[in-house]
């Protein structure tokens, strides 16, 4: 088994329950690992053999294009995703984190971390 991770992944989207939010957006960022075998693509050295950084990437930067008033509704389509596609993930766990939200008060984010298997 082995781990990839995408870190820190800096998105501008309009998620949130305020009509504000939904107008004005906000940064985010995105943590994605996932779980899978990694002994075929450490020994062929194949791109193929392997989990693809840059399709996980598209799945995040297309679902946080899809405004959702709850991040814990954004972190469900990022697992439901990533599993459906990649059919060699045997776990995913995603966390998204709001820059700077509007709740009254200096917070630097806040965030949902959600965990999916097989």
């Amino acid at each position: 088994m082995g781990v990839i991770k995408l870190n820190r992944v800096k998105v501008y989207a309009y998620h949130g329950c305020l009509v504000e939010e939904g107008q004005i957006g906000s940064d985010y960022l995105v943590d994605l690992k996932i779980n899978t075998d990694l002994s075929i693509p450490a020994q062929s050295d194949n791109l193929s053999d392997t989990v693809d950084y840059v399709h996980l990437n598209k799945i995040i930067k297309e679902e946080m294009a899809q405004r959702s008033k709850l991040l814990e509704h954004v972190c469900d389509r990022i697992l439901n995703r990533s599993l459906s596609e990649i059919s060699t993930i045997t776990k995913a766990k995603v966390t998204v984190r709001k820059i700077n939200p509007p709740i009254g008060g200096d917070v630097a984010s806040v965030g949902v971390t959600m965990t999916k298997k097989r």
